[in-house]
């Protein structure tokens, strides 16, 4: 049950009639865990705080630099030097006392990602590499858990929402990561944050969006993304959705499975 103090906190959502009461509680009772507290993180660990999402747990095994703070809100300027799990679970209990908050300050590999997976209802990846990309879809999948990503580039981003686990209306199984992007990139030819930059408030943009379609993903309400890719064109100002289906071929949940461990990952 909500408390008192929670329902005059959460009072704005109570009153949404695609909430309400209910829609509180199952936030109450979730757990999401957030891949990386970083650009994209920062605004998500915040947001689903700051909604009541029961149990937040965040994977990310580096420290607060100062080149950071120009998109990681969730950090301050005495942070620096400091685990990014640290900072945040500070950040967090600040903002709401309510929240569990669980810190793995590790590095996702093949593994640990099963077993931290496995402990949480709903995973949110917003890691800026696509080695970490395909590992954490790869064990959302044999996990059964289902999967918001996004990615950044210097003044774009995208976002998608993956439930391959699952079966559509009509009896298909829902794409999966590897139906959209079936190989990553050639290396090098996709650079780094550190070396093509990004807008900041970008960051804060696109990681609200995944924080919105988390609470939309608990509680039930409106139309999700699965099997759509979500684009932002900060340049223009324009937003995209790209529809996708499941490629027969692909290794997960095509006709022939071929990937049925995390073997193939580090």
């Amino acid at each position: 049950m909500l408390s008192a103090e929670e329902l005059e906190r959460y009072a704005r959502h109570i009153v949404l009639r695609e909430v309400g009461g209910p829609g509180q509680l199952a936030l109450q009772e979730a757990s999401v865990l957030v891949i990386g507290a970083g650009g994209l993180g920062a605004p998500v660990l915040m947001y689903l705080a700051a909604a009541g999402v029961g149990t937040l747990g965040v994977v990310d095994d580096d420290v607060v630099s100062l080149s950071n703070l120009q998109r990681q809100i969730i950090h301050n300027t005495p942070d620096i030097g400091r685990r990014k799990v640290d900072s945040a679970a500070e950040r967090i209990h600040a903002l709401n006392p309510h929240v569990r908050f669980a810190a793995h300050a590790t590095r996702l590999n093949a593994g640990n990602a099963l077993s931290l997976i496995g402990g949480y209802d709903l995973v949110l990846d917003g890691s800026d590499n696509f080695e970490t990309r395909y590992l954490v879809s790869d064990a959302c999948f044999l996990a059964g858990r289902p999967l918001i990503t996004a990615a950044l580039g210097m003044f774009d981003g995208s976002l998608t929402t993956i439930r391959a686990h699952e079966k559509n209306a009509d009896g298909q199984f829902n794409p999966t990561y590897r139906c959209l992007f079936p190989e990553p990139p050639p290396a090098g030819t996709v650079p780094a944050c550190a070396e093509a930059g990004v807008m900041g408030a970008l960051a804060g943009v696109l990681g609200s969006m995944m924080a919105l379609e988390a609470i939309r993903e608990i509680v039930g309400f409106g139309e999700g993304l699965v099997g759509r890719l979500l684009m932002l064109d900060a340049r223009t100002m324009r937003f995209e959705t790209l529809r996708y289906q499941r490629d027969p071929a692909n290794p997960l949940n095509g006709d022939t499975l071929v990937i049925t461990d995390l073997s193939g990952h580090r």
